[in-house]
């Protein structure tokens, strides 16, 4: 009973702050800080899912600038997760076709995130200077999945190397965010559905505009998204020992 009530209910806020979102889009189409707002808002519905966030935010990151964020995809409930993660004057790249999901691909749109025809590879090289033309015009940071697709409990999987070519040409640094586990964790006929740990980690700078350099700094921020991960489902698992034995002993 508990996982419908829940279901219905997400549905229908996730609808309304949508259409809430699509409404004040109309008022400043495409401006810089719209999926900040309307980020806030879907962060929110966590609550609502029986689990808390808690976001790490360095100083190394604090008022950097202009930056690409690359954050590991898990699956459907990152759209609520990651929204508490999301920094002002930040936008996100995603599929051109969700542009025709009902309602949330209109606030999507509307939002002003950069939307992509994935199936037509001959592009690739034009949407990377599109992307990188909008970073140094408009002073947005970018926020995007590099493995491409939800790991769904997979793991970390291989990189693409857009962000980091992208990166490179627009000169900005790269800034890897890390989400704990969430795939199997969260389950809506639960009550309490513990913590998820996002962190961001230091800016890693690319030398040189080269697909070397690109692939290297792929490399690089795999390899550190997969320890921190790591360490962030250590750290719950931890955490939730200790505090199942806390309930046992007050019992």
């Amino acid at each position: 009973m508990l996982t419908i009530i829940r279901f219905i209910l997400m549905s229908i806020v996730f609808l309304f702050i949508c259409i809430v979102s699509c409404f004040y889009c109309l008022l400043r189409p495409f401006h810089r800080d719209n999926v900040h707002h309307t980020s806030r808002y879907l962060g929110k519905v966590t609550k609502l899912l029986g689990f808390d966030v808690e976001v790490r935010i360095p100083e190394s990151v604090k008022n950097i600038g202009p930056v690409i964020y690359i954050a590991n995809h898990q699956n459907s409930y990152d759209v609520f997760t990651m929204a508490n993660a999301v920094q002002p004057s930040t936008v996100s790249v995603g599929k051109k076709s969700l542009k025709w999901i009902p309602i949330f691909g209109q606030m999507y749109w509307l939002t002003g995130n950069i939307l992509i025809d994935r199936k037509n590879t001959s592009k690739a090289m034009g949407f990377i200077n599109l992307t990188a033309t909008k970073i140094k015009e408009k002073k947005l940071s970018i926020w995007m999945f590099p493995e491409g697709t939800r790991s769904r409990g997979r793991g970390l999987l291989p990189f693409k190397t857009g962000a980091f070519r992208t990166a490179a040409l627009a000169n900005v640094p790269i800034v890897p965010i890390c989400a704990s586990n969430q795939e199997g964790t969260i389950k809506l006929g639960r009550w309490n559905n513990g913590k998820i740990i996002i962190e961001f980690l230091d800016p890693i700078y690319i030398s040189d505009n080269t697909p070397a350099s690109a692939r290297s700094a792929a490399e690089q921020a795999h390899a550190l998204m997969k320890t921190k991960i790591k360490q962030l489902d250590e750290e719950i698992a931890h955490n939730a020992i200790i505090d199942t034995t806390k309930v046992m002993n007050n019992d």
